[in-house]
């Protein structure tokens, strides 16, 4: 049944309304469901819209249909027809003849009515710098614990505006009421009550108008202690609702919105709000990464569950731990979590709403003491429990009478009173549903070995059959501690049956990140996958027996290092080497893997000296240069390329066949297991060390470009980039494309100018210096150059002048006709890469415009991405043979030098050093 309409008019007007929502083009199918619409009513208003030219027919599956002013259609010798993501402009040209070509080719295009930056999507390092310039426009004024309170909110309100704030929803997730969006915001801007005006019109009306907000949720706009007084708050507050006008933060255009975009940025800032904060402050962010590996480790994912599945936090701070769960299902399932802090729930439910979670329930209070999900008078039961409670809590019991706790979460024993951390893991264990709940929880290293109570209840745990593996991680993870943490994994599904508890140690699997250490992609991934696995790996992973564990050698002492080595094997000494001379076999047998792959590099590296040892066939410095050119290393290399064109070859589909609508998540997921899988084949190679080449490659630049063109297709074209200052006056600063930057046109067609225009450039180099060698050479007091105030053309040309034909000033006036002849040299070549390069700047330009969809997907996929990505193989295969080369060189220079020999240079030396002094006629006694 149509959705009822008073008018036609009202119909296209809700037509056009449902277009842009979704970005401005939309399939037909797509568009007619989302609008409610038969089949008959959808094309009779469609046609209508196409006649009076405000929509146009594009060519998407089934159809599609696109706003007027947001495509254009050029006819060119390809007959191909594109849709413009950017308004194509004329060229800037530099006075030159050769840009009027440009001009008219460039005119001839009809532009787009509106010259948006983008139709469709919200780049992530726009989005990042936006909201980080918004983070300095408060900075002066507080810390980050505060305020990091307004910057979310103009992110919430920005976005909950732009997306609902003209929903025809029966029940739109956040009703936005009149007067209270971000539109409304921006009229407040300069007027004297400003931030009394957002608390009572905007805020309070958003709360009353949603049961979910609270006002504790949203900080206070009109608080002179960190706003400022009169003009200097409404000038603050003027600017930074100003930050969150600029057209690139259109969210209502942002079709990739259910990909967790925002999301991404709400949990970037929340990174660096806690990184800032310091101290306890941290305290409200469970780093994204860990939160990552607890929602795949405990077992939650699409195949599983379904709308009814419920998932609970019972410290959730800001929701990042739980969203992460939530997000590894797939689809929406029942969130519930509850946070101590007022503030930090507010957070949360912020959160919950820019994660397309808006019906998650966070409430306030200390769920030790108080629980609030409770079904009657006990803990409600959930089927996935996960949480990172504060560490140590020495407060967990005030107000609370654990001997007669209402739930019976104790009933293992009573934690210490100074030390929370059991109470935590005793109310998880309490809210899992009793024959299928499972959990997580991150706690600090001590719970694994401390004794008394808490000996008492690990003993229960283990011997329960719940405690299903154990995860240590790397220290100084956490905001607020620095201290080593671990995961405790909880199952309650065949706990009774359970015969070990399976251990991993990935305390060294990490990187650097600031003041703080950070799981990489690679990292997350060999947990996860030894956890899946449960199979025992060296130095890593173990599956150990609940009879070790029992034993009375460890007494359920769960510390990690009792049950896993992790440590670094010694570089021992070989004192008979030392004594006599040769590489122990021992030492380059450690190598093994090499030589198994390599066996006969081996034999052209090393020949036996005497048993047990080897000696270089040739010079240490040509080892590497040994081992490149072995016909055995070619094969090897040449096996990891052939890898990689299978790779290639399997995800090429995949990366030209993004359309717009897709998700980019999901690509990189296939896309990056596909190469994990490919490489668990590669010799030698770490096959998560290639993986990671592809996780930072797609943080980098990839993630952007694949929202680019999920967003409005296969469209790179050039846009002019315009810099506005404070007083608003607009600089141009030249042109780019996102897509598809300058460089890649240049290569691949006009590599013949982009050489020639080198060629001149090095020349121009070359002349400078030697300008330069000369005016240094005879720039001393009785040089060339001495007299001059600054050495130019006009000062050169006058004192040759001068000195005329002078016969002693010969050698002067070399010097300066020679500086003469380079400094004309210098400027017509300086002339001449200026005309190559506005040439080539205008070729390059006006290409994009020929360019058809098949070449723009071979530029992008395989001379940016691809190209990329196997400059990253073959770096490691350098580091393969750098690595083999750097310790066989160690070696034989560690072994160089045996002791017969230092005793027989030591007393050559010596007789020598007795000669001379006996020629000096001095004695040595």
């Amino acid at each position: 049944m149509d959705i009822e309409v008073t008018s036609t008019e009202q119909k296209t007007n809700r037509f056009i309304s449902k277009l842009e929502a979704v970005g401005g083009s939309a399939g037909n199918q797509r568009l007619r469901e989302a609008l409610g619409w038969q089949e008959s009513t959808y094309d009779s208003i469609k046609q209508q819209l196409i006649e009076e030219g405000r929509i146009i027919p594009g060519r998407g599956r089934g159809g599609s249909v696109a706003l007027a002013t947001t495509a254009y259609t050029a006819n060119k010798k390809s007959a191909t027809s594109l849709e413009v993501r950017e308004a194509p402009v004329p060229y800037l040209k530099t006075k030159t003849r050769a840009d009027s070509s440009s001009r008219d080719r460039a005119t001839a295009i009809p532009a787009a009515k509106t010259l948006t930056p983008r139709n469709g999507v919200v780049k992530k390092s726009d989005l990042y710098s936006s909201i980080w310039a918004s983070c300095d426009e408060l900075r002066g004024g507080m810390d980050a614990s505060q305020y990091k309170d307004y910057v979310l909110f103009m992110l919430f309100i920005k976005y909950i505006s732009d997306k609902y704030g003209n929903s025809d929803d029966f029940a739109p997730p956040v009703v936005i009421p009149p007067g209270a969006s971000f539109k409304d915001m921006v009229a407040l801007k300069g007027k004297a009550d400003i931030g009394d005006r957002i608390n009572t019109q905007v805020i309070q009306k958003l709360i009353d108008a949603n049961t979910k907000l609270a006002r504790s949720d949203f900080p206070d706009f009109n608080d002179p202690n960190k706003l400022g007084e009169g003009a200097a708050m409404v000038e603050r507050l003027g600017n930074l609702i100003a930050i969150f006008e600029k057209p690139e933060l259109n969210f209502a255009n942002n079709r990739a919105d259910n990909d967790d975009l925002l999301g991404d940025a709400y949990e970037y800032l929340m990174r660096h709000f806690a990184q800032d904060s310091g101290k306890s402050k941290g305290q409200f962010y469970t780093p994204s990464e860990v939160s990552s590996v607890i929602a795949q480790v405990i077992g939650i994912s699409h195949a599983n569950t379904k709308a009814s599945t419920t998932a609970y936090d019972p410290t959730c701070g800001s929701g990042s731990l739980l969203l992460k769960v939530a997000a590894e299902a797939g689809r929406q399932i029942t969130l519930e979590g509850q946070e101590k802090d007022v503030t930090t729930a507010g957070l949360a439910r912020m959160n919950m709403i820019l994660h397309d979670f808006p019906s998650a329930t966070i409430l306030s209070g200390d769920t030790l003491v108080n629980p609030k999900f409770k079904d009657g008078e006990q803990l409600r039961a959930y089927d996935y429990v996960v949480a990172n409670p504060p560490f140590s809590d020495k407060k967990w019991s005030t107000g609370l009478n654990p001997a007669n706790d209402p739930y019976h979460r104790f009933a293992w024993g009573e934690p210490p009173a100074k030390q929370g951390d059991y109470a935590y893991l005793l109310h998880i264990i309490r809210s899992m549903k009793a024959t299928t709940g499972k959990g997580a929880i991150i706690l600090p290293h001590g719970v694994l070995f401390r004794g008394n109570a808490e000996a008492h209840i690990r003993r229960q745990l283990v011997r329960s059959g719940i405690l299903k593996g154990i995860i240590g991680l790397p220290a100084n993870l956490f905001y607020g501690t620095g201290i080593p943490a671990c995961i405790l994994v909880l199952d309650k599904e065949n706990a009774s049956a359970r015969k070990g508890v399976f251990m991993i140690d990935a305390s060294k699997g990490f990187i650097k990140d600031g003041p703080k250490n950070r799981l990489r992609a690679q990292d997350i991934h060999r947990i996860v996958d030894a956890f899946r696995r449960s199979a025992d790996e060296p130095r890593y992973a173990r599956m150990v027996p609940l009879d070790e564990i029992a034993s009375e050698k460890n007494d359920y002492n769960l510390n990690l290092p009792r049950y896993i080595d992790s440590s670094e094997p010694e570089d021992l000494h070989d004192i008979d080497a030392h004594l006599n001379g040769g590489i122990p076999e021992r030492d380059i047998g450690a190598f093994a893997a090499d030589w198994q792959e390599m066996p006969a590099l081996r034999q052209a590296l090393f020949e036996a000296e005497r048993p047990g040892y080897a000696r270089l066939r040739q010079p240490m410095a040509e080892v590497r240069s040994v081992i490149l050119a072995h016909p055995q290393f070619q094969q090897f290399r040449s096996k990891v390329e052939t890898l990689f064109g299978k790779w290639q070859q399997a995800v090429m589909p995949l990366l030209t066949g993004i359309q717009p609508g897709d998700k980019p998540k999901a690509l990189i997921a296939q896309v990056s297991e596909t190469l994990l899988t490919t490489f668990h084949a590669a010799p030698l190679l770490d096959p998560y060390d290639i993986y990671q080449h592809l996780m930072d490659y797609w943080a980098e630049t990839m993630q952007d470009d694949a929202y680019l063109i999920a967003a409005d297709g296969w469209m790179a074209l050039p846009r002019r980039i315009v810099e506005t200052d404070k007083k608003g006056k607009t600089k141009d600063k030249g042109w780019t494309c996102d897509l598809l930057p300058k460089p890649y046109i240049v290569a691949r067609y006009f590599a013949d100018e982009q050489a020639e225009l080198d060629a001149q450039q090095a020349e121009l180099e070359s002349i400078a210096s030697q300008i330069a060698e000369l005016e240094e050479e005879h720039g001393g007091e009785d040089g060339a150059f001495a007299g001059f105030d600054k050495i130019n053309a006009a000062q050169v040309k006058d004192r040759l002048a001068e000195i005329g034909d002078d016969a002693d000033s010969a050698d002067e006036r070399a010097v300066l006709k020679q500086w003469q002849q380079l400094s004309a040299r210098e400027a017509a070549l300086k002339k001449a890469v200026k005309t190559l390069d506005a040439e080539l700047d205008r070729q390059a330009h006006d290409h994009y415009l020929t360019l058809s969809e098949a070449e723009v997907k071979t530029l992008v996929v395989k001379d940016k991405w691809l190209a990329r990505l196997q400059a990253d193989v073959q770096q490691e295969l350098e580091r393969i043979s750098q690595t083999l080369a750097q310790r066989i060189r160690e070696l034989a220079e560690r072994y160089d030098t045996p002791l017969p020999k230092l005793e027989d240079d030591v007393v050559a030396l010596s007789a020598k050093v007795e000669a001379h002094l006996k020629k000096m006629g001095a004695v040595w006694k």
